[in-house]
Order: structure tokens, then sequence, then C-alpha cells
């Protein structure tokens, strides 16, 4: 009976201890030495997010890295353009919200890789948007995905990212 009043006490003292040391997003990102972009324009009609209810939907968005996966750009060098389509994607988040700390869970992601036709490795390529969600919002970064190939994508981007979030209730 002590071990297990024991056991419980130190689980309940090792969550407030991580409770006490968690980072908000922005925070994390301050950590890593990442730098948030402007928000971009859309490139077309349309709008950079929309919210209905909780839900925060945002329109696909790509990094300033050009070329298809496979024949101008290696597996790795998706992955950092995909790392940096995170970054705007975080961008237009902290605009959207105000606040990184009002997203209560990613739940979708579609990752477009402008591939060329015998690319296969497009989840590979979509980590480095995925494994970035993870390092700055921790467990609420983790989301279902498709990791699909194209035969082109806008202005021959590399990749392109569409995103849903569920938000905090205000």
């Amino acid at each position: 009976m002590k071990k297990t009043l024991l056991a419980l006490g130190l689980l309940f003292f090792t969550l407030a201890l991580q409770s006490a040391n968690a980072q908000t997003p922005e925070e994390k990102i301050k950590q890593l030495g990442l730098v948030i972009p402007e928000v971009s324009q859309p490139i077309a009609n349309y709008v950079k997010w929309r919210q209905v209810g909780n839900l925060l939907y945002l329109a696909g968005t790509g990094p300033k890295v050009y070329g298809k996966v496979g024949a101008d750009l290696t597996k790795e060098q998706g992955y950092a353009a995909a790392r940096e389509t995170g970054l705007e994607v975080i961008a237009a988040l902290q605009a959207a919200t105000g606040d990184l700390s009002r997203i209560k869970q990613f739940v979708k992601v579609l990752g477009m890789v402008n591939a060329t036709p015998d690319f296969t490795a497009h989840p590979a390529v979509i980590n480095g948007f995925s494994d970035l969600m993870v390092e700055v919002f921790g467990e609420k970064g983790k989301h279902a995905r498709s990791a699909v190939g194209m035969g082109s994508l806008p202005n021959n981007m590399a990749v392109e990212i569409e995103v849903i979030v569920e938000l905090e209730d205000q």
C-alpha cells in the first residue's frame, strides 16, 4: 500500500513538474531559433483561412522552393521544402488565431509533392512538415495525414500543404 501511494505521489509530482515546465508554441519557436515569415498573400481568388466553429481550415501553401522532387530536387531537399512550408503554416495560424496556444490539436494534413512519376517517397518529404509541427506543438502537432505526388503544383513549387486544426473554446 505504501509503495502504491509513493508511486502515485511521484506520478503527480512528475506531472505537475512537466506542466510547470510546459512551453508555449511561441516559446518553443524561439528556443528552436526558428524565424516565422510574414503571411503571404493568396496567389488567386481565395482566402488563406476560414474558421467554421472550432475548426480552422488553412488553404494550401508552399515554400519559395521550386522544382520537381526526383528530378530537380532530392528527397532531402523536398523534406527541407516541406519544413519551410511548415513555417508558412505557423505564420498563417498565428495570424488567424492571434495566439498559437489556442490550437487544441492538428486534425488533418494534406501534403502534395511536385514529383516525377517514378518518385515514391512522398511521406518522407512531407515528414519535413510533420516533424516541425511535433517539435513546436508537441502531441497537439500530431495529425492524420495524406502525402501524395502531383504532376505539377502552382508556380512549380516543390510542395503544397493544407491543414485543418481544432481550436480551444474561447
